[in-house]
């Protein structure tokens, strides 16, 4: 297995992916899959905010994928991070996801970000949970029923992971007038 960054040739089959968790899981809380216009506009838009989005290759044929957002766009949360992975349903279990964390969050202590937030779908997505958990991140509490996907009410957990030196020290662009 090899981690690349995605290229537009790979649309496809990260759509396809997504597409597999949105109509039979309840780890994304989307219940029309995107188009692969659509997918790739998400995929130029992270790149655009220089952002990393990554894919797992096994014999070219990709496996999974992982990407990085912003937390949220206010300017006090722009050390803090958001991932999202999903995993091709033949790969799961076997390191995949793993992988594809341990490598964003390299990237991501890196380039000096200091926290990693999950937002975990649906409470009882235990594959994500401990993957989460074993790529050094605690849960920070847990959203109760506000989705509603399949018939069912679902949580979110939020799970959270300092990076590099987290907060025991100051960013280098600190500027005591922010």
């Amino acid at each position: 297995m090899k981690i690349v960054n995605a290229e537009k040739k790979h649309i496809p089959a990260i759509r396809d992916i997504y597409a597999h968790h949105v109509i039979h899981g309840t780890g994304s809380f989307e219940t029309d899959p995107p188009d692969t216009r659509e997918m790739q506009d998400r995929l130029e838009k992270i790149r655009s905010l220089g952002l990393p989005w990554v894919v797992a290759l096994q014999e070219d044929k990709v496996i999974g994928y992982c990407y990085l957002t912003r937390y949220r766009e206010r300017y006090a949360y722009r050390y803090t991070l958001e991932d999202s992975i999903y995993i091709d349903p033949t790969a799961q279990r076997q390191g995949v996801g793993k992988a594809l964390l341990r490598h964003v969050i390299e990237w991501a202590e890196t380039q000096g970000y200091r926290q990693l937030i999950a937002i975990v779908g649906d409470s009882n997505n235990q594959g994500s949970l401990k993957v989460h958990q074993q790529a050094g991140f605690t849960k920070i509490g847990t959203l109760t029923n506000i989705g509603f996907k399949h018939g069912l009410w679902l949580d979110t957990v939020l799970m959270q992971r300092s990076l590099g030196t987290g907060n025991s020290t100051l960013p280098a662009d600190f500027d005591a007038a922010i």
